[in-house]
């Protein structure tokens, strides 16, 4: 693999990652390097990995010590919930225009870029930065397509591709940015791609009813994750359906509707109605045991702290919560729970 993907392709396990040939054949001479400059960091990388999970067994050891005891541990500070969600704009204005596109950057430092085109062949955006890069299925009429500042502060550089035939793809505009992020937390604070929602959606709806009475962090993070797990089901029939198909975007509000859904919809939904009442929380994709199922859970930030048998939400750092295990417990398309290994962020 030459280049991380965005495109999220769901498989036999529910969701898997795109081979090389999604990768537009432009583009991948210029990203031969980043493998390169990837195997020489393998080792720290390999070391980064080991003490996370290191620090999950622990974290998990305590949660299953609280269970053992029927004890739940939730604690932190005071939940002081946004009166409306951070949204996302496409400013036609600021823009940089080209033939049937236009790249809006004018808000990378709240964490997102936007892009927009018309075509009758397939578009995609890429983004890149250092040796990151993501790819996206854009809309081919015109509507807006918001990506997250996902690979931290930077100089990012958005291409706009046309394809001309199999892999083969065209620049069709570029454009490059200086991100300096208002916050760390902006790209999981607000709308993307993968995570739609605003103040006027059932999902931002429900996350204020859920959390009214929350006097802290952890217990909104509770009440939220709680909800979803108990009454949100695994579809194994769409996950069989979607097996073999490419591009699945995930609506949150849709979930909500049907109360059913696939990894990537347990995940986005978390991440709408947390994002919603102020909870920085990360979408991620990757693997988890056993075979490297592909799998996509979530990752929330609080000042507080919430251990039950389930989960292991430590204070001021990013937490591991999976959602689809917790509601199923595991299964042919879900994993063990264990042995998670991230790809993507978004």
């Amino acid at each position: 693999m030459l280049a991380l993907l965005a495109l999220f392709v769901l498989a036999a396990c529910g969701c898997s990652i795109p081979d090389e040939s999604d990768t537009p054949a432009s583009s991948k001479s210029a990203n031969a390097s980043s493998v390169l400059d990837s195997a020489e960091n393998a080792n720290d990388e390999a070391q980064a990995a080991a003490t996370q999970q290191q620090a999950e067994q622990q974290a998990a050891s305590q949660a299953q010590a609280d269970a053992a005891s029927g004890s739940e541990t939730i604690s932190g500070a005071a939940f002081n919930p946004p009166s409306s969600v951070r949204g996302v704009s496409f400013d036609a204005g600021a823009a940089v225009q080209g033939p049937d596109c236009a790249i809006d950057l004018s808000h990378v430092a709240q964490g997102y870029a936007a892009a927009t085109g018309t075509s009758a062949a397939r578009l995609k955006l890429q983004v890149k930065c250092g040796d990151g890069s993501y790819n996206y299925d854009m809309p081919t009429d015109g509507s807006p397509i918001f990506v997250p500042m996902n690979m931290g502060n930077g100089t990012y550089t958005l291409r706009v591709m046309q394809n001309t035939s199999g892999s083969n793809y065209v620049e069709l505009l570029s454009a490059s940015a200086n991100v300096g992020l208002d916050s760390p937390f902006e790209p999981y604070l607000r709308p993307n791609v993968y995570c739609s929602f605003g103040d006027g959606s059932a999902a931002v709806r429900k996350a204020r009813e859920l959390t009214a009475g929350c006097a802290t962090q952890a217990e909104a993070l509770r009440a939220i994750c709680l909800y979803i797990v108990d009454n949100v089901s695994y579809d194994n029939a769409k996950a069989e359906r979607l097996s073999s198909a490419s591009g699945y975007v995930p609506n949150p509000d849709a979930t909500l509707s049907s109360m059913s859904g696939i990894c990537f919809d347990y995940a986005a939904l978390g991440a709408a109605m947390l994002r919603s009442v102020g909870i920085p929380t990360r979408i991620v994709t990757g693997y988890v045991s056993p075979n490297g199922f592909c799998h996509a859970w979530i990752m929330v930030h609080i000042d507080g702290t919430w251990h039950t048998v389930q989960f292991s939400v430590n204070p001021g750092e990013w937490s591991r919560v999976d959602l689809t295990f917790a509601s199923t417990g595991g299964g042919a398309f879900v994993g063990d729970g264990v042995g998670y290994q991230d790809r993507y962020v978004y």
